[in-house]
């Protein structure tokens, strides 16, 4: 799990980047309309709404785009309908990758996903081909001079977590997706900040990639998190502490 736990580390200290070029902010109005579209509107029963608008306060989105990408997702008013598509494929190393983009036109982001893993020595793959090797999970990052592991464990395996690591110079909690919520509740009662805490798909196992493989795998992770039509990108790799810092 250590080199998604590292990945999701990386995009949280790139995310004030992406937000300045209007990266993120294009990505989250995106969620927000799919996820109004499937659940509605409302945050208190729509869990996947409420994930996106609280990332969308994150970066400081303004209350009013918000509101009115929610509108076009239940339809109040006009605006582009997306749909979720899922890709699967192999980056270097053997590497597996999970792709998951909101899309208005599904054959031009499939045309575009594959030439970009042609690009980075990377392939897409049938349906069902990488899928098995994740599990959906929450995962939240603390940093580790923010709290001891032992208080942290304290406080998280009360409220659901299932698993808590500490590897660099992160705490790694996983849980279920329905106690995600609880515990950051309970993190916020005792003034402990998370880096980062989200819904993800994490890799049941990990492939240990060094040199010019590890190198390839992180550009061409980069290259698809960049694109405008994906939303997520899950990897099972493991790249070493000194080789993922060289590389990022």
């Amino acid at each position: 799990m250590s080199g998604h736990s590292k990945w999701a580390s990386i995009k949280h200290k790139k995310a004030a980047t992406d937000a300045k070029r209007g990266a993120a902010f294009t990505k989250i109005i995106r969620e927000i309309t799919a996820a109004a579209k499937d659940g509605g509107g409302n945050i208190e029963t729509n869990i996947r709404l409420r994930a996106a608008m609280q990332r969308a306060k994150e970066i400081n989105m303004q209350k009013s785009n918000i509101e009115n990408a929610i509108k076009k997702g239940t339809g109040e008013i006009p605006g582009v309908v997306y749909e979720t598509a899922m890709f699967e494929g192999y980056a270097p190393g053997g590497v597996a990758i999970l792709i998951e983009t909101l899309t208005d036109n599904k054959n031009r982001t499939t045309a575009e996903v594959r030439n970009i893993l042609n690009k980075k020595n990377g392939s897409l793959a049938g349906a069902g081909s990488t899928a098995w090797m994740f599990t959906k999970k929450g995962l939240i990052l603390v940093e580790k001079n923010i709290i001891k592991e032992d208080a942290l464990m304290d406080i998280v395996l009360e409220v659901g977590a299932e698993d808590l690591k500490s590897e660099g110079d992160l705490h790694e909690i996983t849980c279920d997706t329905t106690a995600l919520e609880n515990i950051k509740a309970a993190l916020k009662a005792k003034e402990v900040v998370w880096q980062t805490a989200e819904v993800t798909m994490i890799p049941n196992s990990t492939i240990k990639v060094i040199g010019s493989d590890a190198k390839q795998v992180l550009e061409l992770m980069e290259s698809l998190e960049d694109h405008e039509d994906v939303q997520s990108v899950y990897a099972n790799f493991d790249i070493p502490d000194e080789e993922m810092q060289k590389a990022s």
